[in-house]
Order: structure tokens, then sequence, then C-alpha cells
């Protein structure tokens, strides 16, 4: 059984009227998201907006990087071709794109969980000097330019008005669509498929030692916690106390799902990781301990390569290949047909 948020308002020249129509579907199993959708009502139009803004380039100062840029769906809404995400005038940020995906479950974003609401998510890139290094004002300026988008506007939010708070709402729509949950081990849960001998062996080995931080049915949880990765002094980047100002926050960074990661290589918040089998030989031989390091962490993961084996075959079972071919979350045919004024 699935969860369906289905009602949107489709605004008509005479007025407005309810319809019903699938937006964004979910487990039924799955916990109750943590988005407040009574402030911002999932409507199709406004999705639809949101996914033309996320792929339109118009968004960058000048206008050469999308969101989509380094977050595509053809990798669980990542990159894979660099450790570090690249912005601007080919500027280098400072850390890993995270993959987009069951952002509605989500209570914190960023690496350092610096935004703490979706419909704000947006302005960070936007305002970020080495990835779009842009202003939500410059990007309304360049949106009133455009002439097709005031229609747009309309047919979301009942107005040709373009404003920065409905741009940014439009976006954080589009994101809330983007669920994945149709995985093998979905699959399995629902009594429509079964673990082979491996991936079962791999199943009850991530729970022995890894759900306590990426925990069912998501594979994540609210928080941030320092996995014991040694500190990059090149970057310097000391996680969620450059927010705080906590040193106890020292090197903490977001949990991120294990949904897909079959795709979302490099891993890490800087990308240090090419491979499953690295990151795995991190947890049983590489920790760094320090006084922030995670609980979980501090007595040591004991796995035999054939453990690793087993545990790569189930997390590869979170592999949504269906998720990543939807054609609702890719680049919209609409904005192909957009003159350029």
């Amino acid at each position: 059984m699935r969860k369906n948020l289905i009602i949107f308002i489709l605004f008509i020249s005479s007025g407005f009227a309810f319809v019903a129509q699938p937006v964004m579907d979910y487990p039924n199993s799955w916990p109750t998201p943590s988005y407040n959708f009574d402030n911002n009502p999932l409507s199709s139009s406004k999705v639809e907006l949101g996914r033309m803004l996320f792929y339109d380039p118009i968004l960058s100062r000048d206008s050469s990087v999308s969101c989509a840029s380094c977050h595509s769906s053809f990798n669980a809404f990542t990159h894979v071709d660099h450790d570090l995400s690249h912005g601007i005038d080919d500027r280098v940020g400072n850390r890993n794109s995270p993959a987009l995906m069951n952002l509605a479950w989500h209570d914190n974003f960023m690496w350092d969980g610096a935004i703490n609401h979706l419909d704000m998510q947006a302005l960070a890139p936007m305002h970020d000097f080495n990835e779009m290094d842009s202003k939500i004002e410059d990007v309304v300026a360049r949106l009133k330019n455009k002439s097709v988008y005031p229609n747009y506007y309309r047919r979301a939010f009942g107005s040709k008005e373009i404003t920065g708070e409905k741009t940014l709402k439009a976006i954080a729509q589009f994101l809330l669509t983007i669920v994945s949950s149709n995985s093998k081990y979905d699959k399995v849960q629902g009594g429509q498929d079964t673990f082979s001998q491996q991936e079962q062996k791999g199943f009850v080995i991530y729970k022995d030692n890894c759900s306590s931080c990426h925990t069912e049915p998501l594979f994540r949880k609210n928080g941030f916690a320092n996995n014991g990765l040694r500190l990059e002094t090149s970057l310097n980047d000391f996680g969620r106390m450059t927010v705080t100002k906590k040193k106890a926050d020292s090197l903490k960074f977001k949990i991120p799902t294990l949904r897909n990661i079959e795709y979302t290589y490099p891993y890490m918040h800087d990308g240090r990781f090419n491979t499953l089998r690295e990151v795995l030989n991190h947890y049983t031989d590489g920790i760094v301990h320090s006084a922030s390091l995670a609980n979980e962490l501090r007595d040591p993961i004991i796995l035999s390569s054939n453990d690793k084996v087993d545990l790569t075959a189930f997390l590869l079972t979170l592999s949504d290949k269906q998720f990543l071919f939807d054609q609702r979350y890719q680049f919209p045919k609409a904005l192909m047909t957009i003159p350029k004024d």
C-alpha cells in the first residue's frame, strides 16, 4: 500500500477548481513527512514550475549553471565526475554534492545543516560565490524578463507576479516529489520479492552495524555525526561546528541516506572515497578517534572480507532504477521551447 498526496488547485480563467491527481506518493509503512504541506500545498502546476527552475541555468549569475548541473537525475541527483562540486566560472566548491531524494522527511539541509527549511534551501547555492554567485532579487529580475515565465507563475499561483517567495516554494515543491521507494529492498518489504541468500546475510550485517545511523526505511536519520574521517587540511572543513560554533559539533556532518548508494559516489562530504569497498574499509580500519566521534563508532567494527561482500550485496538492493529514469524528474521539454528573449 502507498500513501498519495493528490489534491491540488487548478486555476482557470473563471476561478478555480479542485482536481485530484497523484503528485507525490510513498509506501504506507513510511513515517509521516517532516515537511508542513499546509504552508505550501502541493500542486502539479507548482511542481512543474519548480522542475523548470531546477533545470534552468537562469538561476546563476551568467545563466551558465543550473541546480541540475550538480544534481543529475541519472545519478540519484548528485554528480559522479569529481569529488567537489563545480560552479560558475569553473570555480570549485568545498564539498561534494549531496544526493537529493525523500527530502520531505529531512529537518535540515546542507552537509552542515545550515538551512533548516526546504523552502529556503535553494537560496544557499544561488548566493554561494563558488556555485551560482547570484542573488534572489537578481534571479527574480531575470525571470521577469523571460516572456514565458509569467504564465507559468499564473498557472501555479494564480497571478503573473514573480517573487522570490514563489520561486523558492516552487523549487521546494519539485524537490518534495523526488521520492525513491521502489528498490528491491522495498519490493521485499512489500512481499513482492525476496532477498538472495547473500543479500539476506548482508541485511543482517547492516542491521548489526549500520542501522543505528542509517535507519530503515529511509536509511538515514535526522542529525549529524562525526564518522571518524581524518580532517582534510586543504579544506579545513569542521562541518556542523561552522554553524553552531560549538566545539562538540566539530567534524560532524549530516547523516546521508544509503538509498541508491550504488550511484552516488564519490562518498562523504568531500568525496574522498570512490568505491563502497573504500567506505567499508574506513569503518573497519580507518576510524580516527576524537572527542566528538559518534558513540556508535567508538568500538571497532569487525567485518571479514566475505562480510563486506555480503553487506555490499545488500546495499545494492537499495538501488531504485525506476527512480533514476522517472520522466517526472528529468529535464522538462518545455525548457527546450523557451525562446531566447
